[in-house]
């Protein structure tokens, strides 16, 4: 792996500490040179979000605590974990999948325009189109004018592939630790999907990377502040 010198102040950042959210503890996931991954589009969401005082974030992910830490230190921010991928596994294990859409409709409570960036992962490859649909409308909803919306879009789709936990290693490097869950990919998105799905939102940057897996970072054009 290029770049193999950043591996040990991973490992130090990474390692129990307090933060903002004593409740969370930090994880220390062993580091498979194979699973870091380069980012070329987050440090661009880092950016946008750095630009804004006191920026609120969302991260639809897990709650992985090094993270926390990482956002809290790095932008200052307020951080709302929405855990939709809780959500997926819980509709999937109660056989309730056909209510998803409607819970996902209600399941954001921020104001509107009121949240600067989102972190979406690799959420939407693992959702049924109406959710995905109902989910991209209410972020597009609390985005606020010139905020960030950071996500991974699969362009192939492997046998079984499962959820990933991302780990930031720095502004550059993701660590893509895939683990165990109830929910497989349902399909893959082409370019013109996921346009539709964020119809609302600009595509600021879009990278594919070797892993497969297209990088796309939206922001929210300043014209639909207008009344």
């Amino acid at each position: 792996m290029s770049g193999g010198a950043k591996v040990p102040g991973f490992l130090s950042r990474l390692a129990p500490r307090r933060t903002a959210e004593p409740s969370v503890a930090a994880e220390v996931y062993p580091v498979d040179p194979d699973l870091v991954v380069p980012s070329k589009a987050f440090h661009k969401f880092i950016a946008a979000l750095r630009s804004r005082p006191a920026p609120v974030l969302i991260d639809l992910g897990p709650v992985i605590g090094s993270n926390v830490a990482y956002f809290g230190e790095t932008l200052g921010c307020k951080i709302h974990v929405e855990d939709i991928y809780a959500d997926l596994e819980r509709f999937e294990r109660e056989q309730r999948l056909a209510e998803l859409p409607a819970f996902a409709a209600a399941r954001f409570q921020q104001k509107d325009a009121s949240v600067d960036g989102i972190l979406c992962w690799d959420l939407f490859d693992f959702l049924d189109r109406r959710t995905a649909q109902a989910i991209a409308s209410q972020l597009a909803r609390v985005l606020a004018v010139n905020g960030a919306l950071f996500g991974f879009f699969s362009t192939a789709h492997p046998h079984a592939r499962r959820l990933t936990k991302f780990v930031v290693v720095d502004e550059n490097t993701l660590l893509h630790r895939p683990y165990s869950n109830a929910r497989m990919q349902q399909a893959v998105l082409q370019n013109r999907d996921i346009i539709r799905l964020f119809d609302s939102l600009r595509v600021n940057d879009s990278f594919l990377l070797h892993t497969n897996v297209r990088e796309i970072l939206f922001r929210k054009p300043a014209y639909l502040a207008a009344p």
